[in-house]
């Protein structure tokens, strides 16, 4: 038996297929939303549409942006020589919020897993080497601490080492199977500022 009507449970249901969100939360956010003032609900639909209509990857780093370039590729305050290898954009977001880095990101939406059949050609890799054909003196490999993580680190590093350009891995202080967007910004800033050469 429903215990609501069919646009309510529409609505329920629909809530309930966002990563994170299980039945309960489903509910009080259709709620919330079916209580809030017409011309919010205006908003918030628009904003979510416009968003997945014109959000799309930064041309270098391959972030999310609305524009081609995002903002700290487009910066001229950021460090391009220093290149952070991140798996997904809330990783970037999570060593942003330290403020102490000042290079640039490469985002591979992904990591190799043999396991769930992902490759090297499933994530942004063949860009990071077009990338590294620039003037780039040091990459930064902060992928998640997994297996899925580590596999990646080591098959960037066995790719770049012989290019000459530094190759060093985010330091421990980030627990093995720590998810980086999970992670406080100091722990985040002590791995970053404790790195090690590969």
């Amino acid at each position: 038996m429903d215990l609501y009507s069919k646009q309510v449970n529409q609505l329920v249901e629909e809530l309930g297929r966002l990563p994170g969100i299980g039945s309960k939360s489903a509910q009080r956010l259709a709620y919330h939303i079916i209580n809030m003032p017409l011309e919010q609900v205006k908003s918030l639909s628009g904003t979510i549409l416009s968003a997945r209509e014109n959000v799309k990857y930064c041309k270098e780093c391959y972030t999310l942006t609305d524009q081609e370039l995002c903002p700290i590729c487009a910066s001229d305050k950021r460090d391009k020589k220093t290149i952070m290898v991140v798996e997904t954009p809330r990783d970037l977001a999570a060593y942003e919020r330290t403020g102490k880095y000042d290079g640039v990101y490469h985002v591979l939406h992904g990591a190799i897993s043999p396991k769930l059949g992902i490759g090297q050609d499933d994530i942004k890799l063949k860009e990071l080497i077009v990338r590294l054909r620039g003037d780039v003196e040091e990459l930064i490999i902060a992928t998640n601490s997994g297996v899925e993580g580590e596999i990646t680190a080591m098959y960037i590093s066995k790719l770049v080492k012989p290019t000459g350009i530094k190759v060093t891995r985010i330091a421990s202080g980030i627990p093995v199977g720590g998810d980086l967007e999970c992670i406080d910004e100091v722990t985040l800033l002590r791995a970053l500022e404790g790195r090690v050469s590969l």
